[in-house]
C-alpha cells in the first residue's frame, strides 16, 4: 500500500506565492508511472500558478477558495469545488483572488516535471505578451519575479 502523508511533506515554495507538495510521480511517495499529482496552496490576493504551457494534459481540482482561471484567450472566475481541464500546449494561469489561502490539486499526464517550475525558480519564465501569448483582457498580472534566494 502506498500512502502519501501530505501534512508531513515539506514541499516547495515558488516566487508566485504558492506552496506545492508533489506526491505522485517518479521519486515521490506514490511512484505512479503514467501521471503526476500535487497539492497546492495559493496565498491570498494573488498567489498563482503563472501563465505557462506544457505538453502534458492537466486537470486542476479546486478544493477551497475563489480563483481567476485563464486559458488561451478565456478568463473565468471559478470557486471550489470545481475542476478545470487544460489541453496539451495551451497557455493557462490560475490565481487566488480571495482573501484567504486557496487550495487545489493538479494532475497531469504523461508523468514528469513541467518546465515552468524550473523557469519560475530561475527567473526565466516567459513573459505574457512578450515571450508568450498575452493574457486575456482583465487578467491578474503574471508573476515573473525571480526568487530572492536564487
Amino acid at each position: 500500500m502506498r500512502i502519501a502523508d501530505l501534512s508531513a511533506m515539506q514541499g516547495r515554495r515558488y516566487p508566485a506565492r504558492r506552496w506545492t507538495r508533489s506526491f505522485v510521480g517518479p521519486g515521490l511517495p506514490i511512484e505512479a508511472k503514467g501521471f503526476s499529482m500535487g497539492y497546492v496552496v495559493l496565498e491570498p490576493k494573488g498567489g498563482q500558478v503563472p501563465w505557462h504551457d506544457h505538453e502534458q494534459e492537466e486537470v486542476y481540482v479546486l478544493l477551497e477558495g475563489t480563483f481567476e482561471f485563464c486559458l488561451g484567450t478565456e478568463r473565468r472566475i471559478l470557486s471550489a469545488p470545481q475542476a478545470v481541464y487544460v489541453t496539451s500546449g495551451e497557455f493557462h494561469q490560475l490565481t487566488n483572488i480571495g482573501d484567504e489561502p486557496a487550495t487545489m490539486i493538479y494532475c497531469y499526464a504523461p508523468v514528469g516535471e513541467v518546465a515552468h517550475w524550473r523557469q519560475e525558480l530561475s527567473g526565466a519564465l516567459p513573459k505574457a505578451g512578450q515571450d508568450a501569448p498575452p493574457l486575456p483582457v482583465g487578467a491578474w498580472p503574471q508573476c515573473t519575479e525571480k526568487p530572492a534566494d536564487a
